[in-house]
């Protein structure tokens, strides 16, 4: 059964490497229910949960970061060591369920609230700096596993073993990796990102249309 692993909320650390000196990556798992709600813009839609670089992260299609522990067994394997929930930054540890096969739009219902699948996470230097790994934006970058970010669109609380429901699938195809590597490692791919229509949020539209159509 897909259900959330443990829901992780990070606090303000002073971070060198991080781009605006400080971060919130660092998230670790909370007992209990946890309140989920749509933010202001720069904020996270997790109680208790701190964001730094409110210029790239946070706001309301970023309000709550997920990752599958499925995917972090795969890094975990491959870098020899154990990859704790959280780590990654995510909101919530998840099992059971593709979350970078999630399409652009699609619905989940997990306790109290639902979420909307909007835009794929894109590695930043802090991410780099936590992880300490060398040439780690590339190697994330190039195994396509990037999580997803979503928005909330009913808001209440998450408790870790809730279950998650998928209530609506998309019928363009276009899913969360495809975004993702359509906006890194596969430009040509961006016009295709639009048959999204509605489900692809302003933001995202307008970095697919600068970079598509208008390459200078």
């Amino acid at each position: 059964m897909p259900h959330v692993l443990s829901v992780n909320v990070g606090s303000r650390v002073e971070f060198d490497q991080a781009a605006v000196g400080h971060t919130g990556i660092g998230k670790r798992p909370v007992p209990g229910p946890v309140e989920v709600r749509a933010p202001g813009p720069g904020g996270s839609g997790v109680a208790g949960d701190h964001i730094s670089d409110v210029r790239h992260h946070g706001g309301g299609d970023q309000a709550v970061y997920a990752y599958a522990r499925e995917d972090l067994d795969e890094w975990s394997a491959e870098l020899g060591r154990d990859l704790t929930p959280g780590l990654f930054g995510e909101n919530l540890t998840t099992t059971g369920v593709d979350v970078c096969g999630a399409l652009v739009g699609e619905r989940w219902r997990i306790g109290g609230v639902l979420l909307q699948a909007t835009s794929p996470r894109v590695p930043c230097r802090t991410f780099a700096g936590v992880m300490e790994e060398r040439g780690w934006v590339k190697t994330f970058t190039q195994r396509g596993l990037p999580g997803t970010y979503f928005r909330v669109l009913e808001p209440g609380t998450i408790t870790a073993g809730d279950e998650i429901t998928i209530e609506h699938r998309p019928d363009h195809g276009v899913t969360i990796a495809l975004a993702f590597r359509a906006l890194t490692l596969e430009p040509a791919l961006l016009p295709g990102l639009l048959a999204a229509g509605d489900d692809l949020h302003d933001d995202l539209r307008r970095r697919v249309e600068r970079r598509a159509f208008d390459p200078a």
